[in-house]
């Protein structure tokens, strides 16, 4: 065996979609944190429920990078379907562990080759006959824990997180896992350098999802209202919300908030900008196919001054597309979302963490500007699990924004307009149903109106009233999260992503320095409209690379258009193929163009 590499590789697993498998692996991602190794989990799934091909990566990287990988050193297949593409997946010197009832030829004399009686082991194992498919993936658990040196006692405290303790599931999968682990040591012979050994550098950290993070934070922002159609990658928020609002939000014994599943998303936005008008902080949840139906409400919202939260979880469009792929496809639609002179305030998180703090921010947001907010997330942060320092209690009161309520309308003599600019930021004061002052009713209406909301077809009450709408878009540039800014001496080039692609980017950015000599400058955009810190970091540089996971730079586009002064710096490094963005493409796609 050549020398070991140690915590330093990526596991691909291939199974069969509906076959239980993501237990099995989840469970491997988790036994590998609790050694205190850095990991990154991705599920490549199809769309179908049950009987395609279906791959999940662990990336293992003692320096924390985690960024999704083209090369796997480590194959696991149970899949006669997809034996040939899984064998060429594994790279030169790595190893190929298969299940031994496969009966197809292995022709290549460059790797490791490890059968495993999957069949076997799971007919020997003490559970139910129907159960014993779905265990049957615990056999290659049990033979790749002792084949790589993961510790069987964080596979156990794994499964006690998956199955919340229930001593029945955990004693059956870890029966097979142990005897697994057991036939391999008898009758494997490792020949392949892959081990893992402890670390510390999780210490402190969890591990979730996006999107069961943005529901918690929604939750701590107080979220009273929400209402969704199910629609990959969006659902598991929804779900996520009715797992903890039951535990985390009652009084009395009773339930304080309310989350219905709608007929279609035209359906659930509607009642979400219905209920942001009765004065709830309300939510809705969907993905690109739903944005498209949710349209005319959007604008009825904005040009009403409803304030309402929508979570975006990009998947691959146009169309039905991908739904079970990532993208970054949707920011020009949901900038410019509805028909007429429009601009929508976006959230745009890049970790778990600030889906969180996001969560409850969009509210605040929401509410102090009286609009909607979009958040905008993709299946790769919201669907898969990443670690993360655990989430922080929001750390300021809750922003409800300019509502007078009866003793401020009676300080007031009941005066006031609804639509009225008073302070000069362009945000007008409201009311909301139950307010018990005489003063306090007005006229909600998505047609034109004046100052007092009484309807008008006015050219002059018309323009005024657009004009300070923009205003407000301009007052949402000091309440909204700034970039993350990273700027290294001596660099020429700065690089601009958003979201989830910035892993691959800080690790090309280390690429790019290492092996190239080339240093760069960093800026992770959190929000739309930019703020000054975006246009700063613009006159900077010569040379500024906005890396984006879709086809036409939409991020470009847009800052061309809004800082059109530096347009002539900036250059697309795009990439849309449904997959999380690697580094060594990003790195690829900016030297081919340093060099012209």
């Amino acid at each position: 065996m050549s020398d070991r590499v140690i915590n330093d590789f990526s596991i691909t697993i291939a199974t069969v979609n509906g076959s239980g498998s993501q237990t099995a692996n989840v469970t491997l991602l988790r036994a590998l944190f609790k050694m205190g190794i850095p990991v990154s989990g991705k599920n490549l799934f199809p769309s179908n429920i049950q009987g395609l091909p279906t791959w999940y990566t662990i990336r293992v990287n003692k320096d924390g990078f985690l960024a999704r990988r083209d090369e796997a050193e480590i194959v696991v297949t149970l899949n006669p379907a997809s034996f040939g593409r899984d064998l060429a997946l594994v790279q030169p010197g790595g190893a190929f562990f298969y299940a031994d009832d496969i009966k197809l030829p292995i022709t290549r004399n460059d790797i490791t080759v490890y059968p495993m009686p999957v069949k076997a082991l799971a007919r020997a194992a003490d559970v139910s006959p129907n159960l014993r498919d779905y265990i049957a993936n615990m056999v290659y658990v049990g033979i790749l824990a002792h084949m790589l040196g993961i510790d069987l006692e964080k596979i156990k405290q794994a499964l006690a997180f998956h199955f919340k303790g229930k001593e029945q599931p955990i004693a059956s999968n870890f029966g097979v896992i142990q005897a697994a682990a057991d036939w391999a040591a008898q009758n494997l012979t490792k020949r392949d350098p892959f081990v893992v050994e402890p670390m510390d550098k999780t210490a402190g950290l969890i591990m979730t999802d996006g999107n069961t993070a943005a529901a918690l934070g929604a939750i701590y922002g107080g979220v009273q209202f929400a209402a969704w159609y199910p629609i990959t990658p969006a659902s598991t928020l929804a779900e996520a919300l009715n797992v903890y609002l039951p535990r985390l939000r009652k009084k009395d014994g009773k339930q304080t908030y309310a989350v219905l599943q709608a007929e279609d998303e035209i359906s659930a936005i509607g009642m979400a900008v219905g209920a942001g008008w009765a004065g709830l902080r309300a939510m809705t949840s969907t993905s690109g196919p739903g944005l498209s139906l949710m349209t005319e409400y959007a604008g009825l919202a904005y040009f009403a001054e409803i304030p309402v939260v929508i979570w975006d979880i990009q998947r691959v469009g146009p169309s039905t597309g991908l739904p079970t792929r990532t993208a970054q496809g949707d920011l020009t639609m949901i900038y410019h979302w509805s028909h007429g002179d429009t601009q929508y305030v976006i959230l745009i998180p890049g970790s778990v963490n600030e889906c969180f703090e996001f969560g409850w921010r969009a509210f605040d947001i929401a509410e102090r500007l009286q609009t909607p907010v979009i958040v905008l997330s993709d299946l790769d942060l919201g669907m898969n699990q990443w670690m993360t320092t655990p989430f922080e209690y929001p750390d300021q009161p809750m922003d409800r924004g300019k509502v007078l309520w009866e003793e401020d309308l009676e300080k007031r003599n009941g005066i006031w307009a609804r639509y009225k600019d008073e302070d000069g930021d362009g945000i007008p004061y409201r009311t909301v149903p139950g307010n018990m002052h005489p003063a306090s009713a007005w006229f909600a209406r998505g047609t034109g109106h004046d100052e007092n909301a009484r309807y008008s077809e006015d050219a002059k009450t018309w323009e005024a009233n657009l004009l300070r709408l923009k205003k407000k878009f301009e007052t949402a540039r000091k309440l909204l999260p700034t970039p993350i800014v990273e700027e290294i001496d001596g660099a020429e080039v700065g690089l601009i992503a958003y979201g989830s692609t910035e892993p691959a980017v800080q690790e090309a950015r280390f690429l790019l320095e290492r092996n190239h000599g080339l240093k760069t400058s960093f800026l992770r955009l959190r929000a739309l409209p930019c703020t000054q810190e975006v246009e700063q970091f613009l006159q900077k540089y010569a040379r500024i690379y906005i890396i984006e996971a879709n086809r036409d730079g939409q991020l470009r586009q847009i800052l061309s258009a809004a800082l059109p002064a530096y347009a002539f710096k900036l250059r697309s490094a795009c990439h849309t193929d449904g997959l999380p963005l690697t580094a060594r493409w990003v790195k690829e796609a900016i030297l081919a163009q340093e060099v012209h």
